[in-house]
């Protein structure tokens, strides 16, 4: 029959990775592609970059594939936004990244639309979203707003290059994700367009997440004519990849920061205060489903900061034996507000802050302390999720890079008084791509086949006693108001 094709086009690299009928195989390739900082709270990427990563990848990918390739499916860093030129396929400037905190003003600004920004999108007016990035770019590159501007989001870009700059489309779930689309509706918003000034005209058409979307041209080892059919942002590509196909099943993603969806069902729930509603996933000919999302800006981005920014660690992999060596953090709590604080607190002006750091401070506590900043942001947004949705969170299926770390799930599970679920393949996100792709290709033919692809690794059960939590909300309101 052939194998799928998943793109993982994330933060800081890019994975293609190879499914077959049975889930994910070991053919895979990763490249990392340059973070830029040009000012303090702004992150930039190189589009072509990330296009050359994609197709390294690729090509390394299927020159050692026997099979066909029937279909492929892209994943991507949600929000990081792009502009380019329809007819020379070249960027205009580096693409802003979602991390970026650069229109944190152009949203305060806006404050008196928030009703309407919640109604429409789900969302919240906070320099996360792609809306007012692209109204930056407009205004500070000078970009001519004509029939050549193309104002897309990393799956758009990637698309358009594969396809040989014939096809200018993204998903729902991307769309989902930019502060312009009116997720009631399914259709891009023209109030919030006109209240950005971003044109309509230059946006992306709109698809389901499953469905044709375009074929390749021929790129060295990559032929031409594979069908490009499955299209999902991370987060939701991990909800679907962890097989939460029912409403109240719930994940989250460990990854550079931390994102909890809870599956909802085919109604468009009301917003919830702090608490992002967004489209979770479209199946071709269905109704839209979708999620609560919790968004949490920094989690593992707070270990490699450790690695890199303090020197404390050589690798990632030593902050699980590292934190684990002392009893507890000492004291010591660590609020990693790096890029301000998402959900459930919303505050883009929030900063990175350690307290109770005392002389017998040591490494080690300070290890342990950013473990639990990750535990105790998961528990903020779940506890503010249940009470938003009514519905307890029976357990917690996790993914992503820090899902290996077995000391901080036991200590989520404790946090959360439900079991947390470890899949043997944590690389959801591919997964989720994949199988959106083949659903439309009939490489499954329905959710309840894929469903018998998801594999449990290992439950944690909660079995010790909950504590420093107290400690950490106080923490978070002191790093909210760190000026005063």
């Amino acid at each position: 029959m052939g194998v799928v094709v998943a793109i993982d086009a994330g933060t800081t690299g890019v994975r293609s990775r190879v499914l077959r009928t049975t889930g994910l195989s070991e053919i895979s390739s990763y490249r990392e592609f340059t973070q830029y900082f040009p000012q303090p709270g702004w992150v930039e990427h190189d589009a072509d970059e990330i296009w050359q990563a994609v197709l390294a990848t690729l090509q390394e990918v299927i020159s050692q594939l026997n099979e066909p390739v029937v279909a492929i499916g892209i994943t991507n860093q949600r929000e990081t936004v792009v502009a380019w030129s329809k007819k020379t396929g070249k960027p205009y400037g580096s693409a802003i990244v979602w991390q970026d905190r650069r229109t944190a003003d152009r949203c305060a600004e806006l404050a008196e639309h928030l009703l309407v920004v919640r109604q429409q999108t789900g969302l919240v007016l906070d320099p996360y979203f792609s809306g007012t990035k692209f109204e930056w770019l407009i205004k500070n590159r000078e970009i001519k707003v004509d029939q050549d501007l193309c104002l897309g989001t990393i799956d758009s870009w990637l698309i358009f290059k594969l396809s040989g700059q014939k096809k200018f489309v993204t998903d729902v779930t991307n769309a989902s994700r930019t502060m312009l689309f009116d997720i009631n509706k399914m259709c891009w918003s023209e109030e919030l367009c006109g209240l950005l000034d971003v044109p309509i005209k230059n946006l992306p058409t709109v698809l389901p997440s499953s469905g044709r979307f375009g074929e390749t041209i021929e790129h060295g080892a990559l032929r031409a004519g594979i069908a490009i059919s499955g299209v999902a942002g991370d987060q939701q590509a991990a909800l679907f990849g962890q097989a939460c196909f029912s409403a109240g099943a719930t994940k989250n993603t460990y990854g550079t920061g931390s994102f909890v969806l809870m599956n909802v069902g085919n109604q468009c729930p009301q917003p919830q205060t702090g608490i992002l509603t967004t489209v979770a996933w479209q199946l071709e000919t269905q109704k839209p489903v979708y999620a609560l999302e919790g968004a949490i800006f920094v989690t593992g981005a707070a270990i490699q900061w450790l690695r890199d920014g303090l020197n404390i660690i050589d690798h990632a992999s030593e902050i699980g034996p590292l934190a684990q060596s002392v009893e507890d953090s000492g004291g010591v709590v660590l609020v990693p507000a790096f890029a301000g604080l998402g959900s459930p607190w919303w505050d883009p002006y929030a900063r990175g802050s350690i307290f109770g750091i005392t002389r017998g401070t040591t490494r080690a506590h300070i290890a342990r302390a950013t473990i639990e900043s990750i535990v105790f942001q998961t528990r903020d947004v779940v506890e503010s999720m249940s009470v938003a949705s009514g519905v307890k969170v029976k357990d917690l299926r996790v993914d992503g890079g820090a899902a290996v770390v077995d000391f901080m799930l036991q200590l989520q599970a404790d946090h959360l008084g439900v079991a947390v679920l470890r899949p043997k393949q944590l690389e959801t996100t591919a997964m989720g791509a994949g199988f959106l792709a083949g659903l439309s290709e009939k490489v499954w033919s329905s959710t309840d086949e894929i469903s018998q692809a998801w594999q449990l690794d290992q439950k944690f059960e909660p079995k010790n006693v909950a504590v420093g939590y107290d400690a950490w909300r106080t923490a978070v309101k002191r790093s909210m108001n760190w000026i005063n």
